[in-house]
């Protein structure tokens, strides 16, 4: 087993997530990595078309794209080799590619999300929740971006 840089392809897909019937939507951006870049571009299709179907999502398009980058990896020379260096610490099996991946992102909002009071009940400082729309303390005199669904 060798230790090498291996090419790979980030997906970035930058969204405004609102729950049904409230206009103020919850910013979030996540990455996924593929080996190739035509994988990466129809997954990137793939999901700005089902998420532009959603009622609730709102797509940045000029944000989300795929871009080439690398990342250090062990490097096997085959198949029998990966199953050799995972010998005694778990089963090595192929990758399923009908298992669902989630986003790093998507945890730490879950997590973060638990963590804060409800805003109804909330006159203290710094964030609070609104259904799943983390809402953030008074700007600080920054700008703030307004999301709008292309029609």
């Amino acid at each position: 087993m060798d230790t090498a840089w291996i090419q790979v392809f980030v997906l970035t897909i930058a969204e405004c997530t609102a729950p049904a019937g409230k206009t103020v939507c919850q910013e979030r951006e996540f990455d996924l990595q593929f080996l190739t870049r035509a994988d990466c571009e129809v997954a990137l299709e793939q999901l700005v078309t089902l998420k532009d179907a959603s009622a609730d999502v709102i797509v940045d398009r000029d944000k989300s794209s795929c871009a080439a980058s690398a990342r250090e990896s062990e490097v096997f020379a085959s198949a029998e080799d990966v199953r050799t260096a995972s010998a005694g610490t778990a089963p090595w099996k192929a990758p399923d590619l009908n298992a669902a991946v989630v986003a790093p992102s998507v945890v730490a909002h879950e997590d973060r999300l638990a963590n804060l009071p409800d805003c109804e009940n909330y006159d203290g400082q710094g964030a609070c929740k609104m259904g799943g729309i983390i809402i953030e303390a008074a700007d600080q005199g920054e700008a703030v971006e307004i999301w709008k669904r292309d029609q």
